[in-house]
């Protein structure tokens, strides 16, 4: 019978690395390690045949369980608009100015409506709809198309100045650097700041009203409190998309401003478009 002898560390060959003196041994590896390693060899064979994993020209092997995570999210998505059929067209019925009368359809559109901004909307104007420079306040009063159901559901649907929908809300301010004197300019900015409560030089103001008389008021109204029909903001306000000190207000004059907003109408469904109106409207803002 042959008796195991225990080898010592000086039995071992190295593998010929040397530094400064340290050899590396070449030991075999221990057997629990190496069975695991195989192991692992094998489980990762067995789940490339069993789900999708080796990639081809359009998409990847199916495997044979067929699993898919989209198909399976997709399922969860069919099960909710499945619960969801009858209370979503019961809504595409309601006129939006009828939706707050029903509890339950009020509840499913300001929760569905809420879901929507996040997703498409936020990135603009904000989580809690506060905008930004360049993107309206939500929550406010100031509205440049309206801010009642329709208008607001109008906005959303084709959009603000965009190229893709033939019905989008258009309006264009022209470069004002281009038609008017840069003292002009000085002096409407200066009325703009009067007649907005700003500090102002008064004489440089008078002078400017006539400028914004000639070249201004067609939009922006005899009295700057603006006309929604062409998106015109109200001057007279302390409301401001773009910021309402001196530069920026002569900036705007000079090179105009030209916000976009895409259309939904081809990118949502109808309930969605109904839901975000809703949501939007009862923040406060909508009137």
């Amino acid at each position: 019978m042959s008796k195991k002898i225990k080898m010592s560390d000086e039995d071992y060959p190295t593998t010929g690395h040397d530094w400064d003196g340290i050899r590396e041994y070449d030991k075999p590896m221990p057997r629990w390690w190496l069975y695991t390693f195989y192991l692992t060899i094998i489980f990762a064979f067995g789940y490339m045949i069993a789900y999708p994993a080796i990639p081809l020209l359009k998409g990847a092997t199916p495997g044979l369980l067929k699993f898919s995570s989209r198909g399976e999210v997709q399922q969860h998505i069919d099960t909710v608009n499945a619960q969801n059929a009858e209370i979503e067209a019961k809504l595409l019925a309601t006129p939006l100015e009828s939706i707050s009368a029903d509890v339950d359809l009020a509840r499913f559109a300001t929760a569905g409506g809420g879901a929507v901004f996040l997703t498409y909307c936020a990135q603009c104007h904000g989580a809690g709809a506060q905008g930004a420079k360049g993107y309206p306040n939500l929550q406010d009063d100031d509205w440049l198309w309206g801010g009642d159901l329709e208008a607001i559901a109008t906005t959303v649907r084709h959009g603000i100045r965009n190229d893709t929908d033939e019905d989008t809300r258009y309006s264009e301010m022209p470069k004002f650097g281009e038609i008017l004197e840069s003292e002009e300019i000085t002096q409407v900015a200066e009325y703009v700041l009067q007649i907005s409560g700003q500090d102002h030089d008064g004489s440089l103001a008078t002078s400017g009203k006539a400028v914004f008389e000639e070249n201004c008021a067609a939009c922006h109204g005899e009295t700057a409190l603006g006309d929604r029909e062409q998106g015109a903001p109200n001057l007279a306000d302390a409301l401001w998309l773009y910021g309402s000190d001196r530069d920026t207000i002569t900036q705007t004059i000079t090179n105009s401003r030209f916000g976009v907003m895409p259309a939904w109408q081809t990118r949502i469904t109808d309930a969605q478009i109904k839901q975000v109106t809703f949501y939007v409207h009862q923040l406060g803002g909508g009137e």
